[in-house]
């Protein structure tokens, strides 16, 4: 794995393993612009969510053992997002820490609550009517997440309100996952400079 660091919220990851080869570029302070091509693209929708609903400039290429199954593409595109956004946040001072979003759309409803804690914890409760949007599994929804959570060190709960339809209580998901970091990474002008935790460490 290569990592390259920059001190303006700004990261990029490599991580080549014998099952994928993922590449993740990251600005926290970007205007939504996406790219990418993962040959996955449900995933890749549910991504622009974020990028455009979280201000966040992403670009994402990945290569996978997708001819037996896409479960390990998609976990470890949510491990190098993790990674490149724990190298973009840096040592957290001065940030909000806590985010949090509401988002419907039609009969959808999802919550999505995030602490950058040093912590890594998934709390995920959304339950889908069924089991593919296309030809994606979207079981694999929550091992992204788990993979993200995971090497971001976020704590992370994620609720699935209400829905019907299986695009849309995901795309609720993912839209309210990109608002809640919005909100968590955003400077907090009363508290420029320091660490927003007691113990003195994140």
């Amino acid at each position: 794995m290569s990592v390259r660091n920059s001190p303006d919220r700004q990261a990029s990851v490599r991580r080549d393993t014998r099952e994928t080869q993922i590449g993740v570029e990251l600005n926290l302070d970007g205007s939504g612009v996406a790219r990418f091509a993962t040959g996955l693209p449900f995933l890749e929708h549910m991504l622009e969510q974020v990028a455009r609903h979280g201000l966040i400039d992403l670009a994402v290429e990945a290569k996978g053992d997708t001819h037996i199954d896409p479960h390990h593409t998609v976990e470890d595109i949510g491990i190098t997002l993790g990674q490149a956004f724990d190298r973009a946040l840096g040592d957290k001072r001065g940030i909000a820490r806590y985010g949090h979003a509401y988002v419907p759309l039609d009969e959808a409803l999802s919550r999505v609550v995030l602490d950058c804690s040093g912590r890594p914890a998934l709390e995920w409760f959304v339950e889908f009517p069924r089991a593919r949007v296309a030809e994606f599994d979207v079981d694999l929804f929550r091992e992204f997440f788990q993979g993200f959570v995971n090497h971001a060190r976020v704590t992370l709960h994620v609720d699935g309100l209400r829905g019907r339809n299986t695009h849309h209580i995901a795309e609720t998901v993912f839209k309210a996952f990109g608002r809640a970091l919005r909100m968590a990474v955003a400077p907090d002008p009363r508290a420029a400079g320091t660490l927003p935790s007691t113990k003195g460490v994140l």
